[in-house]
C-alpha cells in the first residue's frame, strides 16, 4: 500500500470531470429557471395588455394549455437531468472509492438504510459489498468501515489520516469548538490539556476514586430511602455520575433533589434518546431541507443552548472569582490555559462553555446510562447477580466501601462490567469521523473531507472474538480458570485520537458504583426475570434501555 507521501497526483480528467459537473449543474439550474419563468407567463403584449384591462378573462384557452405543458415539461427536463448528472457524477467520481450501492438523486442511500436500526443495516452491507464501503447519505458520501480489520487500521493504525470529526448538525452550535465536536484549530490543544488536567484531577487528597466512593455513600442512603418500594432509576441511580463529573468541573455538588441538576439530567437525556430516533438521523443529513419545519431536532436544539447557556454561567462565575495561585477545579485551569492563549483566534469564553458542556454530558449521560441498563441486565439474570454477591462478601465484605485494588481480586464482577458495555453497545455507530487529507485505505481512495464511521458494533458483536455474541455472557471476559481476560475488540469508548477522554473515569465508576449497590441491596424486578425484554427502544447515535422500575431489597 502507498503511503500518503506517494500517492499519484489526482488525475486531470477526473477533476475536470468534476469541476464540469458543476459548471453543467450550474448551467442546466439557470436555463431551466428561464424555461419555467417563460413557461409561466403569456408572450402576447396584446394579450398581456387585454388580461390586464379585463381580469375577469382567464388566460385559459390554447395559451393557458401551452403554459401548463410548457410547465410540466421544465419539470420533467429537470428531473430527468438531475437523474443523468446524479449517473454521471457517479461514475466519474467513483473510480476508486470503495464499493457501495447506487446513489439515487438528492437522497442518496437513505431509503437503503434502515433508520430504525442504521447498525444492522450497516451489517448487512458490509456482508454485500464488503469491510469497507461507500454509502451517499442525501449528497454526503460517507466511507463505513465494519470488522476489527478496517476499524483498527483507521482508529489507531492510520489515526492522524482520519482524526477529523464529520459534521452533526444537531450539535452545529458546538461546532469547530470544545472536544467532542470540534473539527477546528483549537481541538487538539483543548484535547490534550483535558486529558491532562482529569488525569491530574484523579491523582491527590480528591482523587476521582474518593470522588466516586464519596458519592456512593449518598447514592446508597437515597436508595435505602426508597423502602423497598417500585422506583425509576433513570435520575436516581444516575445522580451519581453527574455529581462526580459536576464535583471535577465545578467543584460542585448537587443534593438529590435539586430541581437544576433535574433539568439539566432532563435534558441529557431527553437529548441522548431523540438523537437515536429516525427523526434525527434525517435531520443530520438532511438538515438543509427539515432545519425550518417543525419536528424534534428543534427540542435537541433547544437544549443544546440551554446547557451552554449553564456552563457558560459557571464558567463566568468561575471567572469572577479566579486566582490563579489556587485552582479550585477543571474549569479554573481551563480558564487560565485561555487566558495564556487570549490572542489567538478561538480561545474564547464561548469555546470554554462548549468544552464544559461537551465533559458535562458525555460524563453524566453515558455512565448513568450504562448503570440503568446494567441494572435491568443484572435482574434478568438473578444467578449472575448472585455470583456477585458472593464475590463481593468473599473480598470486601459488608461494611468497607470498594476501592478500585478490588478489582484484582473481583475478575467476575470486572468480567460482568466489561460484558455488560459490550452487551449494551451503547454507541453501535461511533462518531463520525472525517479523511484530513487525501489518503488510500486497503486499495481505495479517500479524499480529504470524506466522512468515514468506524463501526464499534461489528467489534463488540464480532462473533469469532466472542462466542454467541448476541447473548449476556461474563465468560466472554473470563478464561479457563475464571482469570479475567482482556479482548482487544473491547472497544466501547472508541479508540485512538478521538477516543473518549472519559474513558478511565467512567470504568472506575461502574466499578465501584455497580459494587457498593450489590453490597448492600438485593436487586428485584415487578416482573418475572424471564418476562424481561433488554432490547432497546431506539438505536441510532445510541442504544437506548427501555424504561423500567425496580425493587432494593437491603441485604442486611
Amino acid at each position: 500500500m502507498q503511503s500518503p507521501e506517494q500517492l499519484p497526483p489526482p488525475k486531470q480528467g477526473r477533476l475536470l470531470a468534476q469541476e464540469n459537473s458543476a459548471v453543467d449543474s450550474q448551467n442546466v439550474k439557470q436555463q431551466l429557471r428561464r424555461v419555467l419563468e417563460a413557461a409561466s407567463k403569456p408572450e402576447d403584449p396584446v394579450l398581456n395588455s387585454h388580461l390586464r384591462d379585463h381580469p375577469h378573462v382567464s388566460a385559459e384557452g390554447p395559451r393557458g394549455t401551452m403554459a401548463a405543458l410548457g410547465i410540466t415539461l421544465a419539470l420533467l427536463v429537470w428531473m430527468v437531468t438531475l437523474l443523468l448528472i446524479s449517473i454521471w457524477k457517479q461514475i466519474h467520481s467513483s473510480w476508486n472509492l470503495p464499493p457501495g450501492p447506487f446513489p439515487l438523486p438528492i437522497v442518496g442511500n437513505v431509503l437503503q438504510v434502515d433508520l430504525k436500526d442504521i447498525p444492522k443495516s450497516f451489517a448487512r452491507l458490509a456482508e454485500r459489498f464488503g469491510p469497507v464501503f461507500t454509502l451517499y447519505l442525501g449528497t454526503r458520501r460517507v466511507v463505513v468501515l465494519h470488522g476489527y480489520k478496517a476499524v483498527k487500521e483507521v482508529l489507531l493504525n492510520r489515526k492522524n489520516e482520519f482524526s477529523g470529526r464529520g459534521k452533526i448538525p444537531a450539535f452545529q452550535m458546538y461546532e469547530d469548538k470544545g472536544i467532542i465536536f470540534n473539527n477546528g484549530p483549537t481541538w487538539k490543544d483543548i484535547r490534550r490539556f483535558s486529558l491532562t488536567t482529569l488525569r491530574d484531577y484523579g491523582m491527590g487528597k480528591q482523587g476521582n476514586e474518593e470522588r466516586i466512593q464519596r458519592e456512593a455513600h449518598f447514592l446508597l442512603e437515597e436508595l435505602r430511602k426508597t423502602r423497598g418500594q417500585p422506583f425509576d432509576p433513570t435520575f436516581l441511580v444516575g445522580r451519581a455520575p453527574c455529581n462526580v463529573i459536576a464535583d471535577i468541573l465545578f467543584n460542585r455538588r448537587f443534593n438529590y433533589d435539586d430541581k437544576k441538576c433535574l433539568r439539566l439530567m432532563s435534558m441529557f437525556n431527553e437529548n441522548f434518546y431523540l438523537l437515536s430516533t429516525p427523526w434525527l438521523q434525517l435531520y443530520n443529513n438532511f438538515s438543509g431541507y427539515l432545519r425550518y419545519l417543525p419536528g424534534s431536532h428543534r427540542k435537541v436544539l433547544a437544549n443544546v443552548s440551554e446547557i451552554k447557556a449553564y456552563t457558560l454561567e459557571m464558567a463566568k462565575e468561575h471567572l469572577q472569582s479566579l486566582d490563579p495561585s489556587c485552582p479550585r477545579d477543571f474549569t479554573d485551569c481551563l480558564l487560565m490555559e485561555m487566558e495564556k492563549h487570549s490572542g489567538e483566534s478561538g480561545y474564547t469564553l464561548e469555546n470554554v462553555a462548549v468544552t464544559l458542556a461537551d465533559l458535562f454530558f458525555a460524563g453524566t449521560e453515558t455512565t448513568s446510562t450504562t448503570l440503568r441498563y446494567g441494572l435491568l441486565i443484572l435482574m434478568k439474570y438473578p444467578e449472575i447477580e448472585e455470583k456477585l454477591h458472593k464475590e463481593i462478601d468473599r473480598v470486601i465484605g459488608p461494611s468497607r466501601i470498594p476501592a478500585v485494588k478490588d478489582r484484582l481480586e473481583m475478575p467476575y464482577m470486572d468480567a460482568v462490567v466489561h460484558e455488560i458495555q459490550r452487551f449494551i453497545d451503547l454507541i453501535p455507530s461511533n462518531l463520525p469521523h472525517e479523511a484530513t487529507q487525501d489518503t488510500m485505505l486497503q486499495g481505495y481512495v479517500i479524499p480529504k473531507g470524506t466522512v468515514v464511521i468506524p463501526t464499534l458494533d461489528s467489534l463488540l458483536y464480532d462473533d469469532q472474538e466472542f462466542s454467541d455474541p448476541g447473548q449476556f455472557k461474563p465468560e466472554h471476559f473470563l478464561d479457563g480458570n475464571g482469570k479475567f481476560k482482556y479482548s482487544d475488540y473491547f472497544k466501547p469508548f472508541s479508540a485512538g485520537k478521538r477516543v473518549c477522554v472519559g474513558e478511565g473515569l467512567a470504568r472506575m465508576e461502574l466499578f465501584l458504583l455497580l459494587s457498593a449497590i450489590l453490597q448492600h441491596f438485593n436487586l428485584k424486578s415487578l416482573v418475572d426475570p424471564r418476562d424481561i425484554d433488554l432490547r432497546p427502544i431506539a438505536i441510532g447515535f445510541g442504544r437506548i434501555p427501555p424504561h423500567y422500575k425496580l425493587c432494593v431489597i437491603p441485604r442486611s
